[in-house]
């Protein structure tokens, strides 16, 4: 069932739930942090109304820097309003920002420590039709090796626009990641969102689980409907949330993995060096247990929709039923 506690959408598995981009939420975020700091100021590389940066630049034009395609540029001239004190969000696709400024954002934000947030649009797999050469799958593993550096992936677009006024608030360098297309709306505005801080999304009606699914970006709404089917089937499982890939909740994790002894990772991202490898990570550490990682097994993307692209690089519900089942007749 879903956690009563964390107040989601209880039209979540309807029909006609509402789909709505990730991004916009980002959007809608911005001008909300805006309107509470005047130090708050936005840049974009030539793409402001697919980044959603738009509805920020109709209200506070004379915070709004139009930095053109040059993301080098973007990220150091972020870097250099922030060392006046001032809050910058710099927006891009993800292909292009991280992809293209890595060494940008590294030097002169990360290892300054600047107070600057990189926004990566249009990542993972689900950008669909444009294809190999637009589909960020290995940002996620970019950002987290960087010092200095939070990594975050809301799983809707109200957490996304929750995480962009968490972020205008914080006092470390951060990475947000959005995706293109539409997505389920998991969350409600009464659900908690705290940056480094995972929640529990779906949990046994009775009795406890057997394999623990962790799941980062809107992706999850795949592993709430397999989890949800699993039930039926008789195999018990709790799915997490982890929007916040650095810093990561390792107290979270380690109490899911004492429990159901088994661990699935689910992301549209590469498996090596995402959020499942920083989850591989802390358990290597604390808690041992076999784990299945369900993302982009080591390829890179091509064009089609983003349903067909999803299943078949394996991370749709199917795939991920899959992934319990086989550690699930795995003993820890």
């Amino acid at each position: 069932m879903l956690n009563p506690k964390l107040k989601l959408n209880p039209k979540l598995f309807n029909t006609d739930v509402e789909q709505v981009p990730i991004r916009k939420g980002f959007g809608q975020g911005l001008v909300l942090a805006g309107e509470a700091d005047k130090n708050v100021v936005a840049l974009c590389a030539d793409l402001t109304e697919s980044t959603q940066m738009d509805k920020f630049k109709e209200k506070f034009g004379d915070r709004f820097v139009e930095v053109g395609v040059a993301e080098q540029n973007l990220v150091t001239v972020a870097s250099g309003m922030s060392a006046m004190r001032k809050i910058p969000f710099c927006s891009s696709y993800a292909m292009f920002s991280p992809g293209r400024n890595w060494e940008q954002i590294r030097t002169t934000i990360a290892y300054n420590d600047r107070k600057v947030v990189i926004v990566g649009s249009h990542a993972g797999i689900s950008v669909g039709p444009d294809g190999g050469t637009h589909q960020a799958l290995e940002d996620i593993a970019l950002m987290r090796v960087m010092p200095n550096m939070d990594v975050v992936s809301p799983c809707d677009a109200i957490e996304a626009k929750k995480a962009t006024v968490a972020l205008a608030k914080s006092e470390r360098p951060a990475y947000l990641r959005l995706a293109r297309e539409k997505t389920q709306i998991i969350t409600t505005e009464e659900t908690p969102f705290d940056l480094g801080k995972a929640e529990m999304y779906w949990m046994p009606d009775v009795g406890l689980a057997e394999v623990g699914i962790i799941v980062t970006g809107g992706i999850i709404y795949r592993a709430l409907v397999a989890a949800k089917e699993l039930e039926v089937e008789g195999i018990k499982t709790k799915v997490m949330n982890i929007s916040s890939i650095k810093p990561i909740d390792e107290n979270a994790i380690v109490a899911l993995a004492k429990e159901t002894k088994r661990i699935v990772t689910v992301e549209e991202h590469q498996v090596a060096g995402g959020m499942g490898s920083a989850v591989a990570e802390v358990l290597a550490k604390n808690c041992p247990v076999p784990i299945e990682f369900v993302g982009v097994q080591d390829k890179f993307g091509q064009s089609g929709t983003p349903d067909e692209l999803v299943e078949h690089y394996g991370m749709g519900v199917k795939s991920i039923k899959e992934a319990v089942k086989k550690i699930s007749k795995k003993r820890s």
